[in-house]
């Protein structure tokens, strides 16, 4: 198969991709495709002589950039009326999908997208986009795909001049500035009369006719009732960017209130209106956003919230009539929009057509400044407009990724606050752990009760499960184009990363692989139920133990190096790890995966948590950097390992070594050994300082051991205490 291009464009990915797939593929009854379309990067696809569609890639319109970093690509197909009729899955590198999530639910999810219609998204977006979360465990990969095929539509279908959608980017057009006067203020008449205020009348009639074009038939048996002619909404709206039309509006005193608050970037409007309905609905009470109006401005569309509202009793102006809602809105943080251009406001009409189930219309009402007000200056040469559109349309991007991480983030916002809650609770137990592991019971009880959080909260409900992957991918955004926004599209990870940072610097690598690892809680409790049942457990030699710690360490260096050649072989090789199998996914996985998860936890049941202690290059990875690790909280005293052995031989993963040293590269924390510390029926050492104690006071505490420097060893940081 041939493909044709313009001659002002380079054949590139799309023109490589067409060759392998059929137009029939993307376009039901397609033939072949066109030239490449001149200065768009887009191709028509043809049947016989006729245009049945177009194919472009999602990531020459935006960027989608997953939690990988690099672009995930999809290839779309759109037919002349504004539908997505096809869309594929090209390229990737997400380490969620690759190491675990079937490949076909993503292809299945994006084949979803057929039949959407891209004008009436363009037309009707800004609200709040239903939760996408239909891929379990690959949440931020189907967001950034969702994302970037709306927006990549949407842009196509402009360069088209689809719809009558503006075919010309605002950065190629000539460019249009706000000439700031602090002119006379003016009255309601004169405001209204040269455009400064814009106005939409619709009565009944209007509102039941376009529920009737719309054809939804439980709509229409529901019109308004009342008479045609009957107001249903008189709005009116202003840009409050003109000085002289905000201390028209507002009055002195309200424009100064709002000359304070006004940040950096961001625009203020004055929405008024009377009649039955209500341009701001109820959502702001609910949720903080205003359902009913929103902002439209070419491709890009924002909703107000309640944070940047404030109802006002009325209109300053001289003459303005006496309204019934009077809101002064600013933008949000993040909002894109140019106030020297032309705008428009988009008026929702809802109605319910079942208990919880709505339609709505939407009615535009179209918004300019003056000409006095706007200066117009055309582009200097031929080459600024490209240079500009790049530019805005990276700035676009930008804004968009951090609207969508953000956005994630205000729907994971109760999982924020436990897992936030739940590592504070942890620190202060650290903090405060020489109190704590003097009561044996509660030290135990907590950590079971923890463990259980952690294993069913964070890892099979949240699964926020971290992956020695993640260190892979930050690595490699640290030698390609680190940006923030990728890492902050998984608020658990991200988070949970945060706390492992600190926690190497105070505890090395126990605090995470001890308390905060659903794998490691669940070898932990599979353990405590084998031990429950009287499974005998087998204690590794010294000698050998040793020897099969350093596997952990190579594996993990080899995958370190294996993701600097490729990143997607390595990933494939850290299947090693079973956390996705068992957690992510919640062991529905092929049979040779659960083979391997389950082989391990069975060797965890007589040698406790065995992958841990020997194969997991995630612990490895963390004890790298743990030997930064600034503080020693473990206490000893001198005889521990000489000649007690009693902390060496219940360490659960064996990494206290014959001596009574603590090997912090492989401890835990599980904090058994500071509670034995303590114990006086246990340790040897406060057994016989707390009898030479009682002879002289009966009530003398099981401290007394801890309290005399004779029998507490100095503490010493990654230093081994030497052989004698």
């Amino acid at each position: 198969m041939t493909i044709a291009f313009g001659h002002a464009a380079q054949p590139g990915k799309l023109s490589s991709y067409l060759e392998n797939i059929s137009p029939s593929e993307m376009l039901a009854g397609a033939d072949k495709y066109g030239q490449l379309i001149e200065n768009t990067p887009v191709v028509p696809v043809m049947s016989g002589n006729n245009v049945v569609g177009y194919v472009f890639l999602n990531t020459d319109f935006v960027g989608a950039i997953g939690y990988s970093g690099k672009p995930i690509e999809v290839l779309i197909a759109m037919t002349p009326e504004g539908r997505i009729a096809a869309g594929r899955l090209m390229h990737h590198a997400e380490p969620i999908v690759l190491s675990g999530i079937p490949e076909q639910k993503i292809i299945d999810f994006i084949e979803g997208y057929k039949d959407t219609d891209i004008l009436k998204l363009a037309r009707e977006k800004g609200g709040e986009p239903p939760p996408v979360d239909i891929v379990s465990g690959a949440t931020v990969t189907v967001m950034v795909i969702d994302d970037s095929i709306k927006r990549a539509a949407v842009r196509a279908a402009a360069a088209l001049g689809l719809g009558g959608l503006q075919g010309v980017s605002r950065a190629t057009s000539p460019k249009k500035s706000l000439v700031i006067e602090d002119g006379d203020v003016e009255d309601w008449q004169t405001l209204l009369g040269n455009g400064s205020v814009r106005r939409l009348r619709l009565n009944l009639k209007d509102v039941n006719d376009a529920f009737i074009a719309q054809g939804n038939a439980k709509a229409i048996e529901r019109p308004e009732l009342g008479g045609d002619d009957e107001v249903f909404i008189d709005l009116y709206v202003a840009s409050l960017a003109i000085p002289t039309i905000a201390r028209s509006l507002l009055g002195v005193r309200e424009y100064q209130n709002l000359q304070k608050k006004l940040k950096p970037g961001q625009n203020a409007f004055l929405v008024m209106g009377s009649g039955r309905y209500s341009f701001r609905g109820s959502g702001y009470v609910r949720g903080g956003i205003f359902d009913r109006i929103q902002v439209v401005q070419g491709e890009e569309a924002f909703r107000f919230r309640d944070r940047g509202y404030k109802n006002l009793g009325r209109v300053e102006a001289e003459g303005a009539p006496d309204f019934k809602e009077v809101a002064l809105f600013r933008t949000s943080k993040g909002a894109i929009f140019d106030p020297a251009e032309p705008w428009e406001l988009q008026l929702l009409v809802q109605r319910a057509i079942g208990a919880l189930e709505k339609v709505f219309v939407a009615f535009e009402l179209n918004y300019q400044f003056p000409d006095q007000y706007v200066k117009t200056e055309a582009l200097p040469d031929t080459a600024a407009p490209v240079e500009q559109s790049t530019s805005t349309f990276e700035a676009e991007d930008t804004a968009a990724a951090n609207a969508l991480w953000q956005r994630i983030w205000k729907q994971k916002l109760p999982e924020i606050v436990v897992l936030v809650c739940a590592l504070v609770i942890l620190t202060i137990l650290f903090f405060v752990q020489d109190q704590v592991v003097r009561s044996k019971k509660f030290t135990d009880w907590f950590r079971i009760g923890f463990l259980t959080f952690t294993l069913f909260g964070i890892g099979f409900y949240a699964q926020a499960q971290l992956s020695v992957v993640n260190v892979f991918v930050f690595v490699n955004a640290l030698l390609t184009d680190f940006q923030w926004q990728f890492f902050l599209m998984e608020p658990l990870i991200f988070i949970l990363w945060c706390s492992v940072a600190v926690s190497l610097i105070f505890w090395g690598r126990g605090a995470f692989c001890g308390w905060l690892c659903p794998f490691g809680a669940l070898q932990e409790l599979t353990n405590k139920i084998a031990r429950f049942v009287g499974i005998k457990q087998f204690t590794v030699p010294w000698w050998l133990h040793e020897r099969l710690w350093p596997i952990k360490y190579i594996i993990f260096l080899g995958l370190l190096g294996l993701s600097i050649y490729s990143l997607h072989l390595a990933e494939t090789f850290a299947e090693v790890e079973p956390f996705r199998t068992s957690i992510v996914l919640r062991f529905m996985r092929g049979w040779p995966y659960l083979l391997f998860v389950f082989s391990l936890l069975f060797a965890g049941l007589f040698i406790e948590r065995f992958f841990c202690r020997y194969l997991c290059p995630l612990g490895a990875a963390l004890a790298i950097p743990g030997k930064l690790a600034m503080f020693n909280w473990l206490k000893r005293y001198r005889n521990c390992g000489d000649p007690c052995q009693t902390c060496a031989k219940e360490c659960m993963v064996q990494a206290i070594d014959p001596l009574g040293n603590i090997n912090p590269n492989e401890c835990l924390y599980c904090l058994h050994c500071q509670v034995n510390y303590y114990d006086e029926d246990v340790c040897p050492v406060v057994i016989h300082a707390l009898a030479k104690a009682r002879k002289m006071d009966p009530a003398a505490k099981n401290t007394v051991a801890d309290q005399d420097p004779a029998y507490r060893r100095g503490r010493r940081l990654n230093q081994p205490r030497a052989y004698e």
